[in-house]
């Protein structure tokens, strides 16, 4: 099997990059992966050593794949306490955050140079360049959203301009941060929940919108810390509040040519976006602990929450999980599909991956479109649901986890490396919180996913 690995930048690459942080006074450098729980993992180390962190690669224990969102280690046959991996920062990727510090995205390799199947930033390298031998091209948009505590204000209005106002200082410092580390934010506004932001990311190339998403993270959470604020990506904050998600907007072009417009399907859908959006529909209920899997998650994915509890489509249809946002004027980007089922604690290499591995599956398979959905899904009759192909998704952690489990379209795609680790860490904390009061397990999470 072909791997894609990750470059080896050569002697002018390197000292290109060396300078580029000698100039910007960088003392710093944090080169981070994202687990399959979804957490922020890095290892950190002089400026100065970029060049061996990028070439040589520093050492992580295999049980780095394991590791859960309360710091427990669910060991697994394949992954304990023997072996060794390098992480190796790409520094194509490198951004200067300012104030000493810069940051790249890293990738796990072997001991030997190889790419560890278990790295999920590989999975999507792997998986856009699957999509680049068919001719085909994607862009990814990420967005995300937050929840800033504690916060001192007249009361929070959804999408209310006292609510940004509020918040002002920390919004202007997370632009300004954004603008310094090459962050292309297309928009930033008060969300309907209480204290909740969402954030708005360019559409860009799938590996480095990832990449975008770990990085808003980091600089959300960075700046939070300068206005004693902290801010929290989990999918429940708190109990009985609105949940945070991490939607992503896929385009898709063939030779050059869009594949979601320009078409004689419904709303322009050309003969292969509606097999794209077929194939994502199709394998969402076997996947949705990919996108949505954690203990926190099904109490964010809700019918009436907007968050796409339902595999379906519609256009503009928000409580769909698969959301068409035709070719208007009001779409400066193009057609898009976005995928609103997708919360903070999903790894976005992952997710990512798995969202275009699906993408390709229906391509592949010329998949049929299901009829579109209209109407809030929970409103359809059995009939209805049955004539559109509309299911529930998983209404529970154990369930996701069971289809996952037995899915060969998830082994498929993924691989039985990530495959394992993702499943043991979930059921970690199906065994651990599963039965727990959600107010106990909501305090006690609301910062795994935060830097």
């Amino acid at each position: 099997m072909t791997t894609y690995p990750m470059p080896v930048l050569g002697a002018e690459e390197l000292a290109a990059a060396r300078a580029r942080l000698e100039d910007a006074d960088v003392r710093l450098l944090s080169g981070s992966v994202v687990d399959p729980a979804g957490v922020i993992r890095a290892k950190h180390v002089p400026a100065h050593r970029a060049d061996a962190f990028h070439s040589a690669g520093m050492g992580a224990s295999p049980s780095w794949n394991v590791f859960c969102v309360d710091n427990a280690i669910a060991f697994t046959p394949r992954f304990g306490v023997v072996g060794d991996l390098r992480l190796r920062a790409d520094l194509v990727g490198l951004r200067v955050l300012g104030a000493g510090l810069a940051w790249a995205p890293a990738e796990m390799f072997d001991q030997d140079g190889a790419p560890a199947p278990v790295c999920t930033r590989g999975l999507l390298r792997r998986t856009v360049a699957g999509l680049a031998e068919r001719g085909l091209d994607a862009r990814l948009g990420c967005e995300l959203e937050m929840v800033l505590t504690p916060r001192n204000g007249a009361g929070w209005n959804a999408y209310g301009l006292g609510a940004l106002l509020d918040v002002e200082p920390f919004v202007l410092d997370l632009l300004a941060a954004a603008d310094r580390a090459g962050l292309p934010v297309e928009q930033i506004h008060a969300e309907y929940g209480d204290s909740q932001l969402e954030l708005s990311i360019s559409p860009t190339d799938p590996l480095t919108a990832a990449d975008h998403a770990v990085l808003a993270r980091l600089l959300a959470c960075r700046v939070a810390r300068r206005h004693e604020l902290s801010v929290s990506f989990s999918p429940l904050p708190f109990a009985g509040g609105s949940g945070n998600g991490a939607h992503q907007h896929l385009s898709l072009t063939l030779n050059g040519q869009p594949l979601l417009s320009g078409g004689v399907g419904p709303h322009g859908l050309t003969d292969d976006g509606g097999a794209a959006i077929g194939g994502i529909v199709a394998g969402l209920p076997e996947l949705t602990a990919v996108f949505a899997g954690s203990v926190l998650s099904p109490h964010r994915l809700q019918p009436g929450h907007w968050s796409g509890a339902f595999a379906c489509w519609g256009l503009e249809n928000r409580e769909a999980a698969v959301r068409l946002c035709a070719a208007t004027s009001g779409n400066p980007h193009g057609a898009s599909v976005e995928l609103k089922c997708i919360d903070p604690s999903a790894n976005p290499y992952l997710a990512a991956a798995t969202f275009l591995g699906l993408a390709l599956e229906g391509l592949a398979g010329d998949a049929p479109l299901p009829p579109e959905v209209t109407v809030a899904p929970a409103e359809l009759t059995a009939e209805e649901a049955a004539r559109t192909n509309t299911v529930r998704l998983p209404a529970d952690q154990a369930s996701a986890l069971e289809a996952l489990d037995a899915s060969d379209l998830a082994r498929r795609l993924l691989g039985e490396e990530i495959l394992e680790a993702l499943t043991a860490v979930r059921r970690h904390e199906l065994a651990t919180y599963g039965e727990q009061d959600l107010d106990a397990v909501a305090e006690k999470l609301r910062y795994a996913w935060s830097a």
